[in-house]
């Protein structure tokens, strides 16, 4: 029964791109695990920018370093 968990910024996922993360996790497993897809779960988690980190900075301040 396996359980994929995918978080992204809150930054306007569309219900078609969650729909499309869903089947293309679901369609992995099947694929390379020979899971059931009936047991098979994705959950999508969105998570407030500010609470999100990368490279030790908040993930606004480091997409900002990028521009440079």
């Amino acid at each position: 029964m396996p359980y994929v968990n995918i978080q992204v910024t809150r930054e306007g996922v569309t219900p078609a791109q969650k729909a499309e993360l869903i089947k293309r996790s679901t369609d992995m497993l099947v694929e390379v695990l020979g899971k059931n897809p009936a047991t098979t779960f994705v959950v999508i988690e969105e998570v407030e920018m500010e609470n999100w980190g990368v490279g030790g900075l908040p993930v606004a301040d480091y997409r900002k370093s990028l521009k440079g």
